[in-house]
């Protein structure tokens, strides 16, 4: 089973177990079907859970439906291992940083990228956001694979820059731009 696909599934899981943290860019969560965390009834649950839960829900909503199948099909597998291989498995995605478990809250493909993306995209102005998740999603692996290569390359104070250029790119010239600024 692909070892990233679980520990998305776990980081789903462990979230609805943990305290509502906030995000630095809008994420994809479905709510974990391996065990049940959440009370049965709305009215159960205190407000902020309420709105975690809520928010939640629409990231899972705005994932690609091709993130969601995989999700889907890694949770299925997840709930068909042993209690014990699940608890073992989803302690050890506890331990992760927090910052590498909320990344996974983005889905699979962005998921696994984002520790390297973390640098230029973890700190986003509120009007930021939503282009940047979607500019992201618009990615193939290999472009997705050149942006962390140029996040990691970029010194601090060099960042706000270079993300600002890249999210003012037409979908078009990001190609050009990821392997013009991947020699720089």
């Amino acid at each position: 089973m692909n070892k990233s696909i679980l520990l998305l599934v776990l980081g789903l899981a462990a979230g609805a177990h943990a305290a509502p943290q906030p995000l630095s860019l809008p994420a994809a969560t479905p709510v974990p079907t391996t065990t049940p965390a959440i009370p049965a009834t709305p009215a159960a649950l205190d407000p902020a859970q309420l709105r975690e839960l809520r928010s939640r829900y629409a990231q899972w909503q705005a994932l690609p439906e091709s993130e969601r199948a995989r999700i889907r099909d890694a949770a299925r597998r997840v709930a068909a291992l042993p209690a014990a291989q699940q608890q073992a498995l989803r302690a050890r995605f506890d331990e992760q940083d927090q910052r590498f478990r909320d990344g996974w809250l983005l889905g699979p493909q962005l998921g696994q990228q984002f520790p390297k993306l973390q640098g230029l995209f973890g700190y986003l102005p509120a009007d930021q956001r939503t282009p940047a998740l979607a500019a992201l999603r618009q990615l193939n692996d290999d472009q997705l694979a050149q942006l962390t290569l140029i996040a990691q390359r970029t010194p601090p104070q060099e960042r706000d820059r270079v993300r600002d250029e890249f999210l003012g790119l037409a979908p078009a010239a990001r190609d050009a731009w990821l392997k013009e600024n991947l020699v720089r």
